[in-house]
């Protein structure tokens, strides 16, 4: 029974730790610069950003126009009730944002953090992987740096400071999605 009740314990322990671990956020650097943004994908309403992904595209067109990246990377496919995919709106909504096309490329076979990040890191199958921002919300960042880290980008993390969720109503489901996929990742390497 002692053992149960140790065990309990530490898991609970561990959780709640894991939990204020992705809560905090990786450290960010006050004005990042690297050679690329990668901006993990995010629903589209039709051919339209959602609000959460165009935030994300909102702050990579920020990044950029400040000269802290010199392209940008657009990820993730179309879902079969879209007309476009992911990257391909968030592309467009870019260059209507100013983005000259020749700096954006973008990836449309993903669906998940970790293939949004192994798809730009094959993308660079012959030359070695830009140092790179990954643009995302903040509770997205922790697990997207740990993977793109993983894969061997040299990465650092900016989060989205129009983040769609803000509430606890909001941020408590989203957190606790990343709770379960940091360990599937940790677990099963995805």
């Amino acid at each position: 029974m002692k053992w149960a009740v140790r065990f309990v314990a530490f898991a609970c322990t561990w959780l709640l730790g894991v939990t204020i671990w992705i809560a905090v956020g990786p450290a960010e650097q006050s004005e990042p610069y690297a050679h690329s943004a990668i901006v993990l994908g995010a629903a589209v309403d039709t051919d339209t950003p959602s609000p959460v992904f165009a935030a994300r595209i909102d702050h990579a067109v920020t990044l950029y126009k400040q000269g802290r990246v010199s392209d940008i990377y657009f990820t993730g496919a179309r879902s079969p009730e879209d007309t476009i995919s992911e990257a391909a709106a968030a592309r467009d909504y870019a260059i209507a944002a100013g983005v000259p096309a020749s700096d954006i490329i973008i990836e449309e076979s993903s669906r998940t953090t970790h293939q949004n990040l192994s798809e730009v890191r094959d993308m660079h199958s012959v030359v070695s992987v830009p140092s790179v921002i990954i643009v995302s919300d903040p509770l997205h960042l922790r697990r997207a740096l740990v993977m793109a880290n993983g894969m061997g980008f040299d990465a650092q993390a900016s989060a989205t400071p129009t983040t769609r969720y803000r509430s606890w109503s909001t941020k408590a489901p989203f957190l606790l999605r990343e709770v379960y996929f940091i360990h599937h990742y940790w677990i099963f390497g995805e």
